[in-house]
């Protein structure tokens, strides 16, 4: 876990440096900064998050509330499957959408398939690594928001499942 102190030390590093985004994972806690003007100034996860954990921008520790096309796009789709109880896949990170292990393959997963916890239903490359991303619930695949080789950012809606 980080502790309040390292992260705005870390803030202040970046934001001395033409680094645009640090990630750091430890302990099973992921921390990502990017500077304004990426998204999102600072985010954290990890399977255990405070939650009053706040989000600082390197400008006097002002809360930080990026509003893009992308974020409103994102709140739109997590809305509208609220809406009907539909399951919604989103990118654990930044990278390549890929719908299958290569490009004679067959897509991982279609419209209408069923998909279980362990199905895999995509690869996000980022930085050269191939990394399977799977299901995480029962169900059908209702929707596939993202094109084939489109970039996507963390926590961009992929897919939308029907859970059993």
């Amino acid at each position: 876990m980080f502790k309040l102190n390292e992260i705005k030390e870390l803030i202040e590093l970046l934001d001395k440096t033409s680094v645009q985004e640090l990630e750091i994972e430890n302990e099973g806690a992921r921390l990502c900064i990017r500077k304004p003007g990426v998204s999102e100034v600072v985010h954290m996860q990890s399977s255990v998050v405070p939650a009053a954990m706040p989000h600082f921008s390197t400008a006097a520790n002002a809360p930080v509330v990026p509003e893009t096309a992308t974020q409103q796009a994102e709140e739109s789709v997590r809305a509208s499957a609220s809406v009907a109880n539909l399951h919604t896949i989103v990118s654990p990170m930044v990278g390549t959408f890929y719908r299958s292990s290569s490009p004679e393959a067959q897509p991982f997963v279609n419209i209408g398939d069923k998909v279980g916890e362990k199905t895999t239903v995509c690869i996000i490359e980022a930085m050269k690594l191939m990394n399977e991303l799977e299901a995480e619930v029962k169900g059908e695949i209702a929707e596939i928001l993202v094109e084939n080789g489109q970039m996507v950012e963390y926590g961009q809606p992929l897919f939308l499942v029907k859970p059993e």
